[in-house]
């Protein structure tokens, strides 16, 4: 049931959307360049890899060595109002018809951090990831990794297609507040490292 109210509820926005899919992939070709979209290696249920895609909303700029310059320095005005209102996210309404993303579930993080979690913690990959999840409407991006994973860890352990109906109706009340979009001092999150138990 989940898996078929994902599909067609993505195929639908997709359609409905399309417009300003377009609208938004012409602003940022003008604002930003080529690729409009950005994709990267994520990992889905079970850990197995597939390609996000999200809108571009950083620049190339690179310093005198070639090494891309720090985030938020590259995150433009016009990217930072596209992460703001969650517009970069909604290509990924593209991965979920693929079967890739669910519109709810644990956020899929980068590749690097499946080695860094406690047994525990990587229990949050033993169901589909989401655009939007449990985590995300509980701080997003301004609480800390331990206590966002415990959220994921208990949405893996309780989730309902009811809850997922919460989590999509809370998810859209905190885009129109713009609410958690970057930790203090950061553009998003700081980098995961690993907790206590796995450094000590």
């Amino acid at each position: 049931m989940k898996r078929l109210f994902d599909f067609l509820s993505a195929a639908l926005g997709l359609l409905i959307l399309s417009p300003l899919l377009l609208i938004v992939a012409l602003l940022v070709r003008i604002k930003l360049g080529s690729p409009v979209l950005f994709k990267q290696k994520r990992p889905g249920l079970h850990g197995k890899p597939f390609y996000i895609n999200k809108f571009r909303t950083m620049t190339d700029e690179r310093d005198e060595h070639g090494n891309l310059l720090p985030d938020n320095v590259r995150l433009t005005p016009f990217g930072r109002f596209l992460r703001k209102y969650s517009l970069d996210e909604l290509p990924q309404l593209i991965n979920v018809v693929k079967g890739e993303l669910s519109l709810v579930g644990p956020r899929p993080l980068r590749m690097a951090y499946l080695e860094r979690y406690t047994p525990e913690q990587a229990r949050r990959h033993e169901v589909r990831p989401g655009i939007t999840g449990w985590a995300q409407i509980n701080g997003r991006n301004t609480i800390s990794w331990e206590e966002r994973f415990k959220l994921d860890v208990w949405y893996v352990d309780n989730r309902s297609f009811f809850l997922d109906l919460k989590i999509l109706f809370l998810t859209f009340l905190k885009v129109l507040k713009s609410e958690g979009v970057s930790a203090e001092g950061h553009v998003t999150m700081p980098e995961f490292k690993g907790t206590k138990e796995l450094n000590q």
